[in-house]
């Protein structure tokens, strides 16, 4: 497995996630999205993993007004300006490869260990 973690210190379920890979000797990568976003590229990817942009969305950001404007702009808008305010994003989105997850979600990773 080749797991990269994107949240930030401060986020509750990316400490966990942290916590899920640390308890089961998994090696991972920890990307603080303070200091580095994710490249277009690797959103993109985390995207269509997941099943779509509405998916890495967090309904409980704490800027509602940024998350309304993302919903409700343009289909061929909504990933620019996902990419401009990744702190809309789910926490943690933990990649393995071409697989990814958004928010915390242990069955989903227990499941990428069998495989």
């Amino acid at each position: 497995m080749n797991i990269q973690i994107f949240g930030t210190k401060k986020s509750n379920d990316t400490k966990k996630a942290q916590r899920y890979f640390k308890e089961r000797r998994i090696p991972f990568q920890f990307v603080d999205l303070r200091e580095k976003e994710m490249s277009p590229g690797e959103l993109k990817s985390v995207m269509q993993a997941v099943g779509g942009l509405e998916q890495l969305l967090d309904p409980k950001a704490k800027d509602q007004e940024a998350l309304l404007l993302i919903r409700y702009s343009p289909e061929e808008t909504k990933f620019g300006k996902l990419l401009e305010n990744q702190q809309l994003l789910r926490l943690p989105v933990v990649r393995n490869g071409k697989k990814a997850a958004c928010g915390y979600c242990p069955a989903v990773w227990k499941s990428w260990e069998t495989e």
